[in-house]
């Protein structure tokens, strides 16, 4: 490998597959080989580098500080020799692959909605897997090619992680149409009088980043509903006298509810697109972020 004559590019893919996977048959399953097969490469790539670069585990392989350290000089190298060998005109017109997108419900109306019409005008036979966002679980997705974008807020995205802020994202509260305290300018005391419902991501939770700003002015207000996802709180709203503190944009145009600035101060986001250097050169990529980007200024 010292020699750039010697070196095998099969082998540096096998070395990537194994850093992602940590084991031998998911990563010759990932690359269409035998076990044997991998197990081969593995000591090749052994010998080359003269390190064990893996160790056995209880569960898979763990990588040496050398592997770790090749981790990212191969997967950058793999991505540039994959653009090179891309065509040099994308055509979206004609175009037929699938893009992977993770994202919240708030995102998916907020983003997705306005980039799907633009994209179906334009390349009507790409494919859109749209998937739940998991912040935990987003930087390696990302970094495997599992997924090829993910919309994430500021304070959630990973590091060493291509990003362009989409919008900058405020709250409004949100009740149905009728309700007594729609059109009003509510005190803070009147606003913590109501029955309130929020989001929570985590899932259970009662306190949000509404109830740190009222904490701040010594006040607090009644929760008694808590969602996972914003998906149905639009209908039980409509249906009920409860409130909520919601993003303007997941509302914006929706029928019977009756929005107004919360009269405590609640910060907001900025919305983003982000994702990986495998990904930022590649020609139907860059198209694709480029017209989500190009769909985003109507929603402002």
């Amino acid at each position: 490998m010292r020699d750039i004559k010697n070196m095998d590019l099969n082998l540096l893919k096998a070395l990537d597959a194994l850093l992602d996977e940590r084991s031998v048959t998911r990563a010759a399953g990932r690359l269409g080989l035998t076990q044997p097969a991998m197990s081969g490469m593995l000591q090749r790539l052994r010998e080359s580098f003269a390190d064990p670069l893996f160790a056995r585990a209880q569960r898979g392989m763990v990588p040496t500080q050398r592997a770790l350290d090749l981790a990212l000089p191969i997967k950058q190298m793999l991505c540039e020799i994959d653009a090179l060998l891309q065509p040099p005109v994308f055509d979206p017109s004609t175009a037929r692959l699938t893009f992977r997108i993770a994202a919240t419900d708030y995102a998916l109306r907020a983003i997705a909605v306005p980039f799907l019409a633009a994209l179906k005008r334009q390349a009507p036979s790409i494919r859109v897997s749209l998937i739940p966002l998991e912040p935990r679980l987003v930087q390696g997705q990302l970094e495997r090619g599992d997924i090829d974008l993910a919309f994430l807020t500021g304070d959630n995205t990973p590091q060493d992680m291509h990003a362009r802020q989409l919008f900058q994202e405020h709250y409004v509260c949100v009740m149905r149409e009728g309700h007594a305290a729609a059109g009003r300018k509510l005190s803070v005391k009147q606003f913590c009088a109501l029955d309130h419902a929020l989001v929570s991501y985590e899932g259970g939770g009662f306190h949000g980043v509404v109830d740190e700003a009222l904490e701040k002015l010594g006040q607090r207000r009644e929760v008694s509903l808590s969602l996972k996802c914003f998906v149905v709180l639009p209908d039980i709203l409509r249906s009920s006298d409860m409130v909520a503190v919601l993003p303007s944009r997941l509302v914006t145009g929706m029928d019977g509810l009756s929005v107004c600035k919360p009269p405590v101060e609640v910060p907001g986001f900025s919305q983003l697109a982000v994702w990986h250097e495998r990904s930022h050169h590649d020609p139907a990529q860059r198209w694709l972020r480029e017209l989500l980007f190009a769909s985003m200024p109507a929603m402002q």
